[in-house]
């Protein structure tokens, strides 16, 4: 490692566990769901300003919660290291936070509050230690990641404004192993119409059976799930077409007019996302031509796919510096979910780290985050700023 045990020592002490603490909890007493986390980026950016950093507030192509954006620069020119997090959360009621021993719970604890606030508390020591002698680090934080509420514009377009280091560090909660790989991801909503009004059972008209295409629909969606698993890859899994939910009808005797059907795309690094799509649609428009229905769809991006070249510097510098916090070094694997590791790979070619606390329950009312995780993540995050800027 290049910097000194002892300056590692200083900016270790400099992480105040009750500040990061204290930040953690506000931003998830703060309501944030996708499309409406202004509420929490203002805080956020107020508690930043309140440290006495200088924060911009750019719209990055939604104007109705501007993003968060802080940068310190070291004493001399070099690379930039970028902590980025999102603060919106699922639709899900909220809940408060609390408490509970070392664990903080309530609505975006586990996915992504407290990380970001862990990486913040990283830059916090670095500035209260003075222990940045090159380059310099980005602190961003923005809304609409989640989807299906949200689409990841807001991201992109802060890509696009250059707000993009030379690598970044994501602190979702995956720290099990150094992800390397991660599939690409969309969510559809598939809807079959046919001519007319619901009608009694009794008094149906002739075909088309909306339900009767429905069922077409999942057996050739199915068949589609079998082909793309013979595309798989060691770590991340086979590409894969899942159905997760089917509607239609009012009442048991009822005709229906409308089948919805909804569920995931997931692809490898190396398929393009267009190709995916045209291959969806062209089933859709198969079904509708032999059944006589009219069937349209809402695809909506989770994330491109994700790969990160092992032989990066970025990945044995973050192992170095992760080994020497836990004396072990990560095992390498794959990423199970999309986060916006797979943007900066996709839209900036940036090598992205995923590694945040531990924590569990995202996407359900019983978020958690281990407490004392959270100082080792910022501990982690001051130390890769010292070795790679």
């Amino acid at each position: 490692m290049k910097s000194s045990d002892t300056l590692r020592n200083r900016v270790f002490s400099a992480v105040k566990p009750k500040r990061l603490l204290d930040m953690a909890t506000k931003l998830v007493g703060v309501q944030s769901r996708t499309g409406e986390a202004k509420g929490v980026l203002d805080c956020f950016a107020d508690l930043l300003k309140a440290e006495g950093f200088n924060v911009e507030r750019p719209e990055a192509d939604y104007p109705q919660a501007p993003a968060v954006a802080v940068r310190w620069a070291g004493k001399k020119p070099g690379k930039t290291l970028q902590f980025n997090g999102h603060l919106d959360t699922v639709h899900l009621p909220f809940v408060p936070p609390r408490v509970e021993g070392d664990l903080l719970r309530g609505s975006g604890s586990s996915d992504m509050k407290a990380g970001t606030a862990a990486a913040a508390e990283g830059l916090l020591a670095l500035r209260d230690a003075d222990a940045l002698d090159s380059g310099g680090i980005l602190l961003t934080a923005h809304d609409l990641h989640e989807t299906p509420w949200g689409d990841g514009r807001q991201l992109d377009a802060l890509i696009r404004a250059g707000y993009v280091g030379d690598a970044v560090l994501i602190p979702e909660y995956l720290n099990e192993v150094l992800p390397v790989i991660g599939r690409g991801g969309i969510t559809w909503k598939v809807s079959i119409q046919r001519p007319g009004a619901p009608i009694h059972e009794v008094m149906r008209p002739a075909e088309p059976n909306v339900i009767a295409a429905g069922a077409e629909l999942v057996r050739r969606l199915l068949a589609l799930d079998k082909d793309l698993a013979v595309n798989r890859d060691p770590m991340a899994g086979p590409e894969s077409l899942f159905i997760g939910q089917i509607h239609s009808g009012e009442i048991f005797n009822q005709y229906p007019q409308i089948c919805r059907l909804e569920g995931t795309r997931r692809w490898l690094p190396g398929t393009k996302r267009a190709d995916v799509e045209r291959q969806f649609r062209a089933v859709l428009d198969e079904v509708a031509q032999a059944t006589g229905t009219t069937i349209t769809a809402e695809l909506c991006l989770m994330r491109d796919a994700f790969l990160l070249d092992q032989k990066n510097p970025f990945v044995p510098i973050f192992q170095e510096a992760y080994q020497s916090l836990s004396d072990r070094p990560l095992p390498i694997g794959a990423k199970p979910f999309c986060d916006d590791c797979n943007t900066f790979w996709s839209l900036a070619n940036v090598p992205g780290i995923t590694h945040g606390p531990n924590a569990g329950g995202a996407h359900t009312l019983n978020e958690w985050v281990s407490i004392s995780d959270l100082s080792r993540v910022a501990k982690l995050y001051a130390l890769m700023a010292l070795e790679f800027c």
